[in-house]
């Protein structure tokens, strides 16, 4: 501080000039110091990263956005600002956090792809199973012989009130987009031995998109589970689902007919 008097240069706290010992002019008492405040922009910046991988990363870019102009603003408020931690967080998390996102699906997209296949495998079992009983509550009562093959789900739908749901395998559905058919085919050999058929023999099994379909292994599809097999009811009622590499295990008909129980088949 330059002394007024004798132009010397004191200290800036100096109460005197040291040269003359004039009084220098006392400093004005600051008030208490003001309190940064912490910038709201980057408060918004860090809640928007958070939530980007809950959105779909739709508020990533809102939140990087306000992390620059935080950033700016703090730099420029001469310390009355703070946050510049929350603002760098809230531009970071979103980029960071997409890579592991992407990471973590691809390995949980392939289980949930493989349970839900299992869930729709199941509801497909499911409605063959009320065929089945449709079938046998039918032969019952037709002198214990199942519905003719040639239209029998013409027959379950007028005699036992069968819905054509019940006919639609579910992945079926989703692929072909179609509630009128049915996606499983009668064993034509059935049609003659009624219920005196072998318990191991298979009764209804699932093939392509049609109705009234009758058959044998020419016509069995594992396309409504990815090839990875298919569901067929025996003679007894029993559903069960076959790989594909054992299908050829399965009693259709002939000699075969002869075996009362089924040869485990391997799962």
């Amino acid at each position: 501080m330059r002394c007024p008097k004798c132009k010397t240069e004191n200290p800036d706290n100096a109460a005197s000039c040291w040269s003359c010992n004039c009084a220098l002019p006392g400093v004005a008492e600051s008030g208490p110091a003001q309190q940064a405040k912490t910038s709201g922009l980057a408060t918004a910046s860090l809640v928007l990263g958070i939530l980007a991988p809950f959105t779909c990363f739709i508020t990533a870019i809102p939140a990087i956005v306000l992390g620059i102009v935080a950033l700016v603003k703090i730099g420029k408020s001469a310390g009355q600002l703070k946050g510049s931690g929350l603002a760098i967080a809230g531009i970071v998390i979103p980029p960071v956090s997409l890579p592991i996102i992407a990471f973590l699906m691809g390995i949980l997209m392939p289980a949930l792809f493989k349970a839900r296949q299992v869930s729709l495998r199941m509801v497909c079992a499911n409605n063959m199973s009320n065929l089945a009983k449709a079938m046998l509550i039918y032969a019952n009562d037709y002198n214990n012989m199942f519905p003719t093959p040639s239209k029998w789900c013409d027959l379950l739908v007028e005699n036992q009130n069968v819905s054509k749901q019940t006919f639609a395998c579910p992945a079926a559905l989703i692929k072909y987009r179609s509630v009128d058919q049915c996606n499983y085919a009668m064993n034509k050999n059935v049609e003659k031995l009624g219920i005196n058929a072998p318990p191991s023999m298979v009764i209804l099994f699932e093939s392509s998109p049609g109705w009234n379909q009758a058959g044998g292994p020419e016509i069995l599809s594992t396309d409504n589970h990815q090839g990875e097999g298919c569901n067929v009811i025996y003679v007894d009622g029993y559903v069960e689902f076959i790989k594909t590499e054992y299908l050829n295990n399965l009693k259709w008909g002939g000699k075969e007919n002869e075996i009362a129980h089924p040869e485990p088949i391997p799962k």
